[in-house]
């Protein structure tokens, strides 16, 4: 039982990892994609 409980402990700490992981990547692909839609705007005028 403790053995199960440890197990389960270590995935939910990976599953919290990998969504920081995500969440860190998908504002950093916003980031982006803002300052290139920036760049086109400009590029218009």
């Amino acid at each position: 039982m403790k053995r199960l409980i440890a197990v389960l402990g270590l995935a939910c700490l990976t599953l919290l990892t990998a969504c920081n992981t995500v969440q860190g990547a998908g504002k950093d692909i916003e980031k982006g994609g803002e300052k290139i839609q920036g760049a086109a705007e400009d590029a218009k005028k």
